[in-house]
């Protein structure tokens, strides 16, 4: 799959390929969302690929993945990960999933 502006791909727990872009990257970290996030990467491909996942009741293509870690700043427990399932148009003009990190931020789960 050629996306631009891909920073890494991933397959969760179902198989299901799923990227992050550069400039969602810069959202996500930017200081007036979730600088937080900026050192724990890594924990958001771990929340990808081993975390719960589950759909939204009122959009059926995104998905809300959530992992439990213990390392986390400002007694946060859980990295959460928004993702939207979509398609888009191929070369031969056949679907191809298009599944991609909107949105990820800890939060503390009791």
């Amino acid at each position: 799959m050629i996306v631009t502006g891909v920073r890494w791909i991933i397959h969760d727990r179902y198989r299901n390929e799923i990227y992050l872009t550069h400039e969602r990257w810069q959202h996500i970290i930017a200081s007036i969302n979730h600088p937080d996030m900026a050192n724990y990467e890594e924990h958001l491909k771990a929340t990808i690929r081993y975390g719960t996942r589950k759909q939204d009741s009122l959009n059926p293509q995104k998905y809300r993945y959530v992992s439990a870690f213990a390392d986390l700043p400002a007694d946060n427990t859980h990295i959460t990960a928004i993702v939207l399932f979509r398609f888009r148009e191929g070369s031969d003009s056949e679907p191809i999933s298009n599944n991609y990190i909107v949105t990820a931020y800890q939060k503390r789960i009791r």
